[in-house]
């Protein structure tokens, strides 16, 4: 596997090699929802807000595998760049269980309870409710394959494989892109399944990624070679991932659940508005999926220099990273203000209500992208320094914010576009605040003694005895 080396060299071309395939597998990911919403509003706008208030639990199952996939990624990278192969490998066996855990246990909780689940959003069609519930329960059973995949590119992003992150999550596309139409509408041996079809070819789909990268993983033999998962990990090395991993994960899991009130204060709107919002979001992820594939670029760009310490590198890095998502974001505010109809009517044909929502939906969102963007490529590097709290406690309270304002704008004359422009001032504060904390930080870390990662805690550091991080 041909790696990018983070820590020599040009900034501006090892970014961009390692941000590239990060940025086009994000791309790659959105064009699986994409996928799905298009073929889906082609059978009915009923369909799309079915998928849409199921989709919700699907954020609740990546912002879970946050946990596992980020604090494995941060930490081996750190081990990486301070050349310990073992302790980085222990970091990866531990994620690859901790997400094992966590996958079981999330997809018996939406199987089980799914009915409350979908209920909670008060949708008003007995069809939309059954659709919403049957897309639940099939896209919940393969919840394992997306939790290891996301561990998976963690891992390989942290040693700069990021090209392998990308073939595998290109095939998976196409796999998707095949499958999509074949179930959704009946073509051939397959039958007519309408939703039921599109849950399970994107479960397919993840299962073809899981397969890919497994196959990478036996070429690979830098890592996983040196990851054995038929070993306990150690308490210590979960305690760690926990750490990095949890403040995150709880941020972006309580984003979700506030979404989920969000959807329930839309729903007063009717399904319409929830098609509207559910692809304005699709289209809106263009800028933001885009700004995370960059982050987690910067991520393990930052905790390799980190664990080398390379402080002047760190700085320079973050500079070119900003510099890129600025540009970047001035293009999606230009896309979403200037042409929201005909991007909404590449989902939506013949609905003028859902059209109508949606135009304002992207035409409000687009004042907020170029912070929005900015706030994700802050987290990127806060969590590469091992810091991931400050982007978690901005995160949290600016989301929580969103709910007291939505029921204030929406009670004046602006009615259901005060929740759009609720969500977008609330990316304007975040992105402000984080932005500028992080540059405080950074500037202590680069002015403050010291350059390289502590020693590791003496109950983790592997004895003599035995082979480390097994």
């Amino acid at each position: 596997m041909k790696k990018v080396d983070l820590l020599e060299g040009s900034i501006v071309r090892s970014l961009t090699r390692l941000a590239l395939p990060i940025m086009a597998t994000s791309l790659i990911q959105m064009a699986y929802n994409m996928t799905d919403m298009i073929l889906i509003g082609r059978v009915s706008s009923n369909a799309v807000a079915a998928v849409g208030a199921a989709g919700m639990y699907l954020w609740l199952a990546n912002g879970l595998a946050m946990i596992p996939r980020l604090g494995g990624q941060v930490k081996a990278a750190h081990e990486l760049g301070a050349q310990n192969t073992e302790r980085a490998a222990a970091y990866g066996q531990a994620a690859f269980h901790m997400g094992a855990l966590l996958a079981v246990l999330f997809t018996a909780l939406c199987i089980l309870l799914n009915g409350p689940l979908i209920a909670f959003f008060n949708l008003s069609s007995p069809s939309v409710i059954a659709d919403a519930r049957t897309y639940l329960i099939i896209v919940a059973a393969g919840f394992a394959f997306s939790f290891f995949n996301q561990i998976f590119t963690g891992l390989f992003t942290a040693m700069g494989g990021s090209v392998v992150v990308l073939r595998a999550t290109a095939v998976g596309l196409v796999g998707n892109i095949i499958l999509d139409p074949l179930m959704i509408f009946g073509v051939g041996p397959f039958p007519q399944m309408g939703v039921a079809g599109a849950a399970l070819a994107t479960v397919l789909a993840q299962a073809i990624v899981t397969v890919m990268f497994l196959l990478a993983a036996r070429r690979e033999t830098a890592l996983f070679p040196h990851i054995h998962l038929l070993r306990a990990s150690r308490r210590q090395v979960w305690k760690e991932i926990l750490k990095i991993g949890l403040p995150v994960s709880i941020q972006s899991m309580f984003f979700s659940a506030l979404s989920m009130i969000i959807a329930r204060i839309i729903s007063g709107w009717g399904d319409a508005a929830i098609a509207a919002q559910k692809v304005g979001s699709q289209i809106e992820s263009i800028s933001y999926t885009t700004a995370e594939g960059f982050a987690t670029a910067l991520n393990a760009f930052i905790a390799q220099n980190f664990g080398a310490g390379k402080k002047d590198r760190i700085h320079k890095g973050f500079r070119t990273a900003i510099g890129m998502m600025i540009l970047w974001s001035c293009f999606t505010t230009v896309l979403l203000i200037a042409f929201p109809a005909p991007l909404v009517q590449i989902f939506i044909q013949g609905d003028e209500q859902v059209l109508q929502i949606g135009v304002s939906y992207l035409r409000i969102m687009g004042f907020s992208q170029i912070l929005m963007c900015l706030e994700i490529a802050s987290s990127g590097a806060f969590q590469g320094l091992g810091r991931p709290m400050p982007p978690s406690l901005v995160g949290v309270i600016g989301n929580a914010a969103r709910i007291p304002l939505s029921i204030l704008l929406s009670a004046t004359v602006l009615g259901l576009d005060g929740v759009w422009w609720s969500i977008s001032i609330s990316s304007i504060a975040k992105g402000t605040v984080l932005f500028i904390w992080f540059i405080v930080i950074l500037r202590r870390y680069i002015r403050a003694d010291g350059t390289r990662l502590p020693t590791a805690p003496a109950r983790f550091r592997p004895r003599r005895s035995e082979p480390r991080g097994e």
